[in-house]
């Protein structure tokens, strides 16, 4: 008995230690959210001016300073023509008034490695809306993209945005190295064109939802769990309270349904796939994918951008918000928290791609 007593208060501190990190937590990241919006700023790299200059520190151990130097002046000469020959442009389209078409076209590089919720799509957000504000014809949008899927709604959007460049008549390519998977391919299929590594991970059309049942435990534990609510279908399938045939059968067809949305939506992008084949809820490797029509070509990111870099500017096109003191203080406890939550929670009743 005495051991049950000492066992119980020991719970009881452990559990008012966590309850109040927690309240500490909550308090530091609702003064921060008080501070005003918080915002971003898009950093640009030029991935086609660090790939001259790899180029050129290679070049420099491989070959004789005589031809470096005879090389070098000769790109000084090429590119002083060149200069004048856009300056000559430049004051052409100036008096005409259509000083933009001047513009030479170029590649913008963007990354999404997605989550299970797809929050990172706030940065592609920003990304895009940037790129069709400054975008003239030729120019082109890589994604690289990485992401196994995950909730319907946040990479319904995903796919969304990666649409607005479509819709404005931007050529995409999108890339995977490693994995675009259920949701991931939801975003993969709204390009022109999918590249695919070898051993990538690609497809798993399909739709799931799962979530533990803990009533049995509760009633051996005489716990009683109550749920209220308006409507017949308000909650159907429940972690702590009995679940009934009823609320099974009604839970699947909205899967079902998700998935039918699904097919139509990978269907209209890709109208020349063979749903009844890939749209299983299996994967395929990269190698497998082209054979199925999942996938265009094969190849990496790094192939695609290097190409590029040869004959046009290539830029990185990135999006950091800027975290507040408070966040970064909360981060690590409201990470952990929304980690577990999406697990067991919202798995449970949102569907996952």
């Amino acid at each position: 008995m005495d051991f049950l007593f000492d066992y119980g208060l020991f719970l009881a501190k452990i559990i008012t230690v966590v309850v109040a990190v927690v309240s500490i937590l909550v308090i530091v990241k609702s003064v921060g959210g008080r501070q005003g919006t918080r915002k971003g700023s898009l950093e640009i790299t030029d991935l086609s001016e660090r790939y001259k200059e790899t180029v050129h520190h290679l070049e420099s151990h491989l070959f004789d300073k005589p031809l470096l130097k005879a090389r070098e002046k000769a790109e000084k000469k090429a590119e002083k023509e060149k200069g004048k020959a856009r300056q000559s442009e430049i004051k052409a389209a100036a008096k005409s008034g259509e000083l933009s078409a001047t513009r030479e076209p170029r590649l913008f590089v963007l990354d999404f490695h997605g989550s299970i919720d797809a929050k990172e799509v706030a940065g592609l957000r920003e990304e895009i809306s940037a790129i069709l504000a400054v975008a003239a014809d030729g120019d082109e949008v890589l994604l690289r993209l990485e992401t196994g899927g995950g909730m319907v709604h946040g990479y319904g959007l995903a796919s969304s945005q990666l649409d607005r460049l479509k819709q404005a008549g931007i050529k995409l390519t999108i890339a995977v190295d490693k994995v675009a998977a259920s949701g991931g391919y939801m975003m993969a299929c709204v390009a022109d064109q999918i590249i695919s590594a070898p051993f990538a991970v690609v497809g798993s059309i399909g739709v799931i939802a799962q979530l533990p049942n803990f009533s049995k435990v509760l009633k051996k534990n005489d716990i009683e769990f109550e749920q209220i609510t308006a409507g017949e279908f308000k909650r159907t399938l429940t972690m702590f309270g009995e679940n009934t045939d009823k609320a099974r059968e009604k839970f699947q067809s909205e899967i079902e349904a998700t998935h039918g949305l699904f097919k139509d939506f990978i269907a209209e992008h890709r109208p020349s796939l063979d749903l009844e084949t890939v749209a299983t809820g299996e994967h395929w490797f990269g190698k497998q994918a082209i054979t199925l029509g999942l996938v265009d070509s094969i190849g990496t990111s790094d192939d695609f951008i290097m190409k590029a870099c040869k004959d046009r500017e290539v830029l990185q096109v990135h999006y950091v918000q800027r975290k507040k003191l408070a966040e970064r203080l909360a981060g690590a406890g409201s990470e952990a928290a929304d980690s577990l939550l999406l697990k067991w929670i919202s798995r449970g009743q949102r569907p996952i791609m």
